[in-house]
């Protein structure tokens, strides 16, 4: 790489053909202007880490119907886990109503069949949403399944800024498996 083709990586940080121990020295005083738990998060997302708060402990499950998994998801709590990640059926990934004639035999199979709010207040019946961080493993109907979720924590009277959780963002994911 001749020096007029400088290369830099998306964060700005120039591509060097060889780094030194000055290189090392600069970048390490830089983040040290950054602290844990605030933006650009470099040192951790708290402040303390895991000393202040613990890594959630979640249990991959979903299945059948959400009253079903609702009673999976207070057992699971009761043995101590500190969140949720919810496995949702192939209609539900892939944005079929469980109603349509594409989803027969899919649902409820390999996760829970979310259709509606109604659906989304059975599964979480009894559990507090501020309480818990909820990770929903979906990709292309994703952000329906969060718009549902929302609106339950609003129906639940939940602060939005103590809503915690993941979701994915991968559109293709399922049509391409």
């Amino acid at each position: 790489m001749s020096s007029e083709e400088k290369k830099y990586t998306d964060s700005g940080i120039e591509i060097k053909t060889v780094f030194t121990q000055k290189d090392i020295a600069t970048q390490a005083q830089e983040n040290t202007n950054y602290l844990p738990g605030r933006f650009p998060f470099t040192r951790g997302v708290q402040d303390n880490m895991y000393r202040g708060r613990l890594w959630t402990m979640r249990q991959y499950a979903g299945f059948s119907t959400a009253e079903e998994s609702n009673k999976r998801y207070h057992y699971l709590l009761s043995q101590g886990v500190s969140g949720l990640s919810v496995a949702f059926d192939l209609p539900t990934q892939i944005g079929y109503d469980s109603d349509h004639a594409l989803a027969e035999g899919e649902v409820g199979k390999v996760g829970v069949a979310i259709d509606s709010i109604e659906d989304m207040q059975n599964l979480f019946d009894g559990i507090q949403l501020e309480k818990i961080s909820t990770s929903m493993t979906i990709n292309a109907t994703g952000f329906i399944l969060l718009a549902l979720y929302v609106a339950l924590a609003k129906q639940q009277g939940a602060d939005l800024k103590n809503i915690s959780g993941t979701i994915q963002n991968d559109i293709l994911k399922e049509y391409a498996a």
